[in-house]
């Protein structure tokens, strides 16, 4: 049976346009600033995280890159209302190039590493690792030295810094990794 061409294109579409929403949906709720470093905590990393965890490297890439271009051209998605080209010439700007690399990293692993490990505790545990290097090592890859670069922080003080964010990293990484396995248990063809 084939799959008719127009009907993936739609599907595609729909979801990343509704990842691009959720993400800038997630950006609602107010940042949290920590003083230490001027990059503030957001909900919007576990949108990135899951939309490469749910749909794979390319619609979840594509989900983050739609709401950072938007953001760009002055829409206030971003946490706190944030919008327009300040935001990618500022101290978060690294972050948000990040996003689109790690949704694409994250999304890789799942694809063709985690969704192939048989047993509940190997998917579990590849895909916490998945979320891992994608959402906070990939995204931190970014940050941290752009966050350096435009503040004048030296790089160990913009990476102790970034310390801060871990933590709710990390518990944002769990979140995604249950979900993402509860879905792809009872929706396999999600990353089709």
């Amino acid at each position: 049976m084939s799959r008719n061409p127009s009907s993936s294109q739609t599907k595609n579409t729909v979801y990343i346009a509704v990842f691009a929403a959720m993400i800038a949906a997630m950006g609602l709720l107010p940042p949290i600033t920590l003083g230490i470093i001027p990059v503030p905590i957001t909900l919007q990393t576990l949108g990135v995280m899951l939309a490469g965890a749910l749909l794979g490297p390319w619609r979840g890439a594509t989900s983050s890159l739609v709401v950072v271009v938007l953001a760009i051209a002055g829409l206030p998605l971003l946490s706190g209302g944030r919008g327009g080209l300040g935001v990618l010439l500022g101290p978060t700007g690294g972050y948000l190039v990040g996003w689109i690399f790690g949704s694409l990293v994250i999304g890789a692993l799942f694809k063709y590493w985690v969704l192939r490990r048989t047993g509940n505790a190997a998917r579990f545990a590849t895909g916490l690792a998945a979320v891992v290097i994608g959402g906070i090592g990939v995204i931190y890859l970014f940050g941290v030295p752009w966050t350096s670069v435009v503040t004048g922080l030296d790089l160990r003080t913009s990476l102790i810094g970034s310390a801060a964010f871990l933590p709710g990293d990390v518990f944002k990484a769990v979140v995604t990794t249950l979900v993402a396995l509860t879905v792809h248990r009872s929706y396999r063809g999600l990353m089709s």
